[in-house]
């Protein structure tokens, strides 16, 4: 009997150690990235663009600054593409996301190329962030 009694209280520490390891919180900024077309605005001249549809969530507690200059675009081939303004119709706008917000729109890079990731930096200066593209 004494075995059983052993295994018991294993099985109890067990179950208590599920109990206090609770799911990871989710990140403050989350930013992700999906492919899409480009839509030519005014702006645009007769060059080739690319753009990548960004969603970013504020899961925090304080706003995030989102701003297109605060996006790059990485290709396949490992070039990176700073955001054209003003060329996509559907351009990311310049906001401060509250806590529990989440705004979508592109970022446009200049020529034709596949994007393999997006960066955000929180500010110009700030962290940085990256969403592969899917």
């Amino acid at each position: 009997m004494v075995g059983l009694g052993c295994l018991g209280i294993v099985a109890l520490a067990a179950d208590d150690e599920k109990k206090e390891d609770p799911k990871p919180a989710p990140a403050p900024v989350k930013v992700t990235a999906k492919r899409t077309g480009f839509s030519k605005s005014i702006l645009a001249q007769d060059r080739d663009y690319t753009s990548v549809l960004v969603t970013v969530t504020n899961n925090g507690d304080d706003k995030v600054d989102v701003n297109p200059l605060y996006f790059t675009v990485t290709d396949t081939d490992g070039t990176k593409h700073t955001a054209e303004l003003g060329v996509d119709e559907e351009q990311i706008d310049t906001v401060d996301l509250a806590p529990g917000e989440i705004i979508t729109g592109t970022v446009t890079g200049k020529g034709t190329f596949t994007p393999k990731y997006v960066t955000y930096s929180d500010g110009l200066l700030g962290d940085s962030l990256r969403a592969d593209v899917k």
